[in-house]
């Protein structure tokens, strides 16, 4: 999952897709980056060869997003225990002198049957009404106590946070993460949800948090389409 075609046909890991963040998302009511209808999304991975009994491994190029958004695609259709992420992506497997490929790979047409779990998908009547589980705010310090300020009650882990470095996105040791989270308040006695601006820099969060074996949710329309909501309301700090 490169930044773009260009990017993925200068080299690649040897026998990757290539999917563009574009596929993985739509603007639905004004609301970005929501999940695309299921049919579409089937018709995508199995253009990209996936099938039921499929191991997939998700490499992203200079971020993490596109592979973690991709993770929660995946599972949302629920082939996520058959899904990873290759930690540290592409800028890693380069610093380990790993051989790179400008082949396309041919590719027969998988068969997925979408078995799909909703109830990962936070909706914002679930949000207004926080009992029983942590909410998330994976963006920057700065933007959650900001002027826009934060869904009433949300506690912020920034993303990034969870990697070894804001250049070098390998994930920090499972040690580092769970003390990352845990000063937080987001323990792993109780479900978390994640939110961010639209879904995306929340899906590494998600991503994260189920690595740690967390009960984790995404609320994909996040703060854009909290702000869009009649009554609710936002807190500042």
């Amino acid at each position: 999952m490169a930044a773009n075609r260009a990017a993925h046909d200068a080299g690649h890991v040897p026998g990757a897709r290539f999917v563009a963040q574009s596929e993985l998302v739509v603007t639905r009511d004004g609301i970005p980056n929501e999940l695309p209808p299921v049919a579409d999304l089937q018709a995508l991975f199995e253009r990209l060869g996936v099938s039921d009994g499929s191991r997939v491994v998700l490499c992203a190029d200079g971020s993490m997003i596109p592979a973690a958004r991709a993770y929660f695609t995946l599972d949302y259709l629920g082939h996520g225990e058959q899904t990873a992420i290759l930690d540290g992506g592409l800028d890693q497997w380069k610093r380990e002198k790993r051989a790179l490929s400008m082949e396309a790979p041919v590719v027969a047409a998988g068969k997925l049957t979408p078995k799909v779990k909703a109830d990962l998908v936070a909706k914002t009547e679930q949000v207004k009404q926080p009992a029983g589980f942590s909410l998330l705010d994976a963006r920057s310090q700065t933007e959650y106590g900001g002027a826009g300020g934060h869904i009433p009650g949300a506690q912020n882990v920034d993303w990034i946070g969870g990697q070894v470095s804001r250049e070098n996105m390998t994930l920090q040791s499972e040690d580092a993460l769970r003390k990352l989270y845990e000063a937080a308040g987001i323990t792993p006695n109780k479900q978390v949800v994640t939110y961010c601006n639209s879904g995306m820099q929340a899906s590494v969060s998600y991503f994260t948090l189920k690595y740690l074996g967390y009960d984790v949710k995404l609320y994909d329309g996040s703060f854009s389409e909290w702000n869009k909501t009649p009554g609710t309301t936002v807190e500042k700090k």
